[in-house]
């Protein structure tokens, strides 16, 4: 079973060895969950889901997670760059996570908007993770 926290801790480790996106987020924007002091922009990790697609059961085989990208730089342009740089490096990768299988990522979904109460822009990725044990 791939459990929701070790495929988060893959994405991040993944996301983190990607120099261009270190240099967009400006070192350290990836975060489990946002700070009052946080520096813009940043990435967090929002809701996991893991269930069975033709029954609707829970199955930790098959999540949806979702990646967040804050900014508040003027424009949207920061914003739709980071989410390039997550998509460059996370759609259809191939992750390995324990020793039962390969987990595959594919794109689900992308949104990219202004959020006029907080004052940010924000991004949002959503990934299909489908883990395949070992023969």
């Amino acid at each position: 079973m791939t459990a929701p926290g070790d495929l988060q801790q893959a994405l991040f480790l993944r996301l983190k060895s990607d120099a261009s996106l270190s240099t967009l987020l400006g070192g350290a924007g990836l975060l489990e969950r946002a700070t009052d002091t946080a520096a813009f922009p940043y990435v967090t990790s929002g809701q996991t889901s893991a269930f069975d697609w033709d029954t609707g059961a829970e199955n930790n085989d098959d999540q949806l997670i979702t990646l967040h990208v804050w900014s508040k730089a003027h424009g949207e342009a920061e914003t739709l760059a980071i989410m390039a740089a997550i998509k460059g490096r996370l759609a259809d990768a191939v992750l390995v996570i324990g020793p039962r299988g390969q987990t595959r990522l594919s794109l689900e979904f992308t949104e990219a908007r202004y959020d006029e109460e907080l004052l940010v822009h924000h991004g949002l990725l959503r990934f299909r993770a489908l883990t395949q044990e070992n023969a």
